[in-house]
């Protein structure tokens, strides 16, 4: 550790730390680890105290007041350690939000599971560098506080944009703030991507506006509240026999549910046994009840046969390779189906399968790693 050059030293900080690091080591020996780690951070060569910094990213044994001294250091020293280090509490990680550069917030930004707290501070706070990476946080939990200091701040820039559409989830309210902020692909994204308002959704499908189309069908499958989606498209004009179909091929079944219960007047747990528990009568007098051409009944109930005897496998992403069985044995039994409504199965059929493709891929890529 008194080598001459900062490469001797650094060679041997490398060999100590990945010891301390992966070795089981006595309470004596912590002592003589935390002393030894001491010495490394304090060296006057840059490139030693990276390579502490970059060999105990991820170790518990790195002394907090160690981590928090090489967070303030130089950036190539400080980002390796907010990236990852265990030891800083909470409120070590929003005090430093506050007092350090643009690149070590967004260091700070990409933490695996950052918490609301600190995500609320950069979304406040944070350089715009810091919120892209945030927003691009798959694990880090916002709050509708986040969002909102987010957008407010920088709604109008496309990575920051871009990354919010692209999380699981984001609320309703903030999927609808953000309609108006994007366009082209992402525009697109966002509304076949996420929940919408039900009045909004309906707008968007009816109109125009640059090249999404939206899907009522997918939106009905996002919905949290499908009985109010399901009224909304009623009052509208927009709950037709195609669309009810169209569900039904997809395995959309609570749709279909809603759908009939709106149009029948009849409540929708009574819906339910109608279609599913009281025989091909049940069905029959609901779907007579709902205003629905009889002209579909043989379709409708082949469909409900098919969905009834296809089962999720309960494997990752198992909901896009269900709906896409579906539609496969739908379409095999069906010669008739109007040329809109099998364009859009097939349409429906292509995406599920390459999602389901997409998901299988990525599993196997990470099982083989």
């Amino acid at each position: 550790m008194k080598g001459e050059s900062p490469e001797q030293r650094a060679s041997v900080a490398h060999r100590l730390c990945r010891r301390i690091g992966l070795d089981v080591l006595s309470d004596a020996e912590k002592q003589y680890a935390q002393e030894i780690i001491k010495i490394l951070a304090a060296d006057a060569a840059d490139l030693v105290r990276r390579t502490l910094a970059v060999t105990l990213r991820s170790s518990p044994i790195l002394p907090r007041e160690i981590a928090l001294k090489l967070a303030r250091d130089i950036e190539a020293v400080a980002i390796p350690i907010l990236e990852e280090s265990p030891v800083f509490t909470e409120e070590d990680l929003v005090e430093l939000v506050l007092s350090v550069t643009a690149a070590k917030q967004a260091a700070i930004a990409g933490r695996e599971g950052l918490s609301i707290t600190v995500s609320e501070v950069i979304s406040e706070h944070g350089a715009v560098e810091a919120v892209r990476a945030l927003a691009e946080n798959s694990t880090a939990e916002w709050s509708d506080k986040a969002y909102t200091d987010a957008l407010s701040r920088f709604g109008s820039d496309e990575t920051v944009q871009a990354g919010l559409i692209r999380r699981d989830f984001i609320p309703v309210h903030i999927a609808e703030k953000m309609v108006s902020l994007v366009s082209g692909n992402l525009f697109d994204m966002l509304v076949n991507r996420h929940e919408l308002p039900a009045q909004l959704a309906i707008d968007l499908a009816a109109s125009a506006r640059e090249r999404a189309t939206i899907d009522l069908v997918e939106q009905a499958g996002r919905s949290h509240d499908l009985p109010r989606f399901v009224s909304q498209l009623n009052l509208n004009g927009r709950l037709t026999h195609s669309l009810i179909m169209r569900a039904l091929c997809c395995g959309q079944m609570p749709f279909v549910e809603h759908a009939l219960s709106e149009l029948s007047g009849v409540a929708h747990q009574r819906v339910w046994l109608m279609i599913h528990d009281a025989g091909p009568l049940g069905l029959q007098a609901v779907f007579d009840h709902a205003g629905l051409p009889r002209k579909m009944l043989a379709a409708f109930k082949a469909a409900v046969n098919v969905y009834h005897e296809t089962e999720h496998d309960g494997g990752p992403n198992d909901r896009a390779r269900f709906r896409a069985r579906m539609i496969e044995r739908v379409l095999t039994q069906f010669q008739a189906i109007p040329k809109d409504d099998l364009d859009y199965l097939l349409d429906k059929l292509d995406f599920y399968s390459e999602m389901a493709a997409r998901e299988e891929i990525g599993v196997t890529g990470t099982d083989g790693a």
